[in-house]
């Protein structure tokens, strides 16, 4: 049979296909051979690695029938990788392709095939959710189509109701055009090919089909959460964001940025207030609280390049403490620290440190935060334990509602105390988990990833995860490094708390030094550790409540002027980040627009680590 007689080439992607394959073959076979002319089609089986017998009876159809084709895969490609080798290999001017389970009706097949091979359009796919045909899907199969489709119209621009029907046809120029734009190599290969051939302007047809699901299927953890969300997020920058990405409106977006934390700090720290409670205070005494602070921020960078530098990448500590400044400016408007994301972005496009070595940094410099002011607060409350346990017995009382806050204050403060303890708590048990997996054999992180899933992306997945683990495990890992990170931290948060004690003298408040000390140490380190988990952003709020507390509680200060200096230190603290942030954005030209458009032209996996 000559190659040029080949119009249609149907394509069938087979990965351990062994009780099907054959019944689908021939099948396929009767249904082209009903509409189209003899030696005018092949059926390709694309078999993607298969540990089965799938490859043996793939071949034994080639040798029976001249029109079927076994192309072989000795591992696994992917879906997408699959009918991306097997198009290319084929001879058709019409590729098709659908799931060898043949879920969808055949008598669809000569309209799918028609549609192309007629001209009228380039591609042609089956829909299970158009109005006039709606399939009858399991809620465990229909509830996440629906979610992933709305998410594929809303963020890509599709006009399409389902994206994922494995049901489709193009004309081989369609295809040609569309396959080096196309990065996808697993299931979400059919959905991008759909998007951009619609933004490429081909014609795209999508019809009504009948489809039964065929087997048990369940929603799978790593495939559609990891893998599918994070293609529609790559896609939606990509077509969204990226063609407006520049230095020029970088910059923009990052004051923006920097505008929207100063607003949201506005909203939750009411202006009044705060000008209230600073009418009491030393505006020089405030000030030099914000100096001080202002100190604690080289110190950071310096903490941050020493993490860095035990993965492999010796960067400048300016540079590092202005990527500080900009992601903590981010945490003011984003909750749950957020603005960490921006860091990795940051260093990742200006420095092309890794991602998973980015926020391996990042988990390890959160950690090490929150190991520091767990024991800092911890040490305070064993020393008041010892030396002054009245004062414990003060505290006690404070906590169970004893104390001098009034209804609403009192639960918010116990609600901060609550969730500093759960901190706390878990700081201890991360560290415990870090440093005993450092002295462990690798796996575990692959094997808990095989355990959640089956799916192509896994080796994905799990290649990203193993290198994280194996960075933080780094650094644990090495005594020394541990050791010179650790009193850093202890560094950056006695900065933090001199400054609050700065403010507490601001206010005239006359205090033994003892008392002032412990009482700032404990405050600080609690009310950072209940803002750990903010309920608005830049832990607004509950750091408050705790720092409060625990002052009423401990000194004989009065709850509104405890109050009053818990919001001017959080606010002088805010103010000193913002400016920093502003700085670092116009003087480094650093933000998350310029970062993510920067890193999106370069692979992860690729990068070799500076100075190996």
């Amino acid at each position: 049979m000559s190659d040029r007689q080949i119009e249609v080439s149907v394509v069938l992607p087979a990965y351990n296909e062994e009780d099907t394959i054959e019944h689908t073959v021939r099948t396929t076979r009767d249904a082209l051979g009903a509409f189209l002319p003899a030696g005018s089609y092949e059926v390709v089986v694309a078999e993607d690695g298969c540990d089965d017998r799938t490859p043996e009876i793939a071949d034994e159809l080639a040798a029976e029938f001249d029109d079927v084709r076994h192309f072989h895969s000795d591992e696994r490609l992917g879906r997408g990788g699959a009918l991306d080798a097997a198009f290319e290999a084929a001879h058709g001017d019409v590729l098709v392709y659908f799931d060898t389970d043949m879920a969808t009706d055949m008598r669809h097949l000569e309209h799918l095939v028609e549609s192309v091979r007629s001209g009228e359009y380039d591609v042609a796919t089956g829909s299970r959710w158009m109005s006039e045909n709606v399939a009858d899907r399991p809620a465990k199969r229909g509830v996440p189509s629906r979610g992933f489709n709305f998410a594929a119209r809303l963020f890509l621009g599709s006009d399409l109701r389902d994206h994922q029907c494995g049901f489709k046809a193009f004309s081989c120029e369609a295809f040609e055009a569309l396959e080096s734009a196309v990065e996808d190599q697993h299931w979400f290969w059919d959905t991008e090919m759909l998007v951009r051939a619609q933004r490429r302007g081909f014609r795209v047809h999508e019809f009504p089909v009948d489809w039964e699901p065929k087997g048990d299927s369940k929603v799978d953890l790593v495939r559609d959460v990891f893998g599918m969300g994070s293609q529609v997020l790559r896609c939606w920058w990509e077509f969204s964001v990226a063609p407006y990405a520049n230095r020029r409106t970088g910059a923009l977006a990052g004051i923006a940025l920097t505008l929207v934390a100063l607003g949201f700090m506005l909203f939750y720290l009411d202006p009044s207030s705060v000008l209230a409670a600073m009418a009491d205070a030393d505006p020089t005494t405030v000030a030099l609280a914000a100096v001080i602070y202002g100190l604690s921020w080289p110190l950071r960078g310096v903490r941050y390049r020493d993490i860095l530098a035990e993965l492999g990448y010796w960067e400048d500590v300016w540079f590092l403490t202005g990527a500080v400044f900009v992601s903590q400016t981010g945490n003011l408007v984003f909750p749950m620290r957020g603005g960490d994301f921006i860091r990795a972005y940051v260093v990742k496009a200006r420095r092309h440190v890794p991602y998973t070595s980015g926020f391996a940094s990042l988990a390890v410099e959160r950690v090490f935060d929150l190991l520091t002011i767990t024991f800092l607060a911890g040490t305070v409350l064993l020393g008041l334990a010892l030396f002054a346990p009245e004062q414990v017995t003060a505290l006690l009382g404070a906590v169970t509602g004893e104390g001098a806050l009034a209804a609403d204050g009192q639960q918010s403060a116990e609600t901060a105390l609550a969730v500093a303890g759960l901190v706390g708590a878990l700081a201890i048990t991360a560290v415990v988990v870090i440093v005993a997996s450092a002295r462990m054999d690798g796996g575990y992180a692959r094997r808990a990833v095989e355990w959640a899933s089956d799916d192509g992306y896994v080796e994905l997945v799990a290649s990203v995860l193993e290198s994280f683990v194996s960075d933080v495990q780094t650094v644990a890992a090495d005594g020394s490094a541990f050791a010179r990170v650790g009193a850093t931290s202890v560094l950056v948060w006695t900065i933090d708390v001199v400054t609050a004690i700065c403010v507490v003298v601001a206010f005239g408040i006359d205090l033994p030094l003892s008392t002032l000390l412990a009482t700032g140490f404990f405050a600080v380190s609690v009310g950072n550790l209940a803002k750990v988990l903010p309920l608005s952003p830049g832990g607004i709020g509950l750091y408050e409540g705790a720092f409060t507390l625990l002052v009423v509680a401990l000194t004989p200060i009065t709850a509104p002027v405890a109050l009053a200096v818990a919001i001017v230190d959080h606010a002088v603290k805010n103010a000193v980040t913002v400016v920093g942030g502003v700085v670092s954005m116009l003087t480094l030209n650093v933000s998350l627009t310029e970062a993510v458009e920067g890193a999106s032209t370069e692979t992860v996996e690729t990068e070799t680590k500076t100075g190996d």
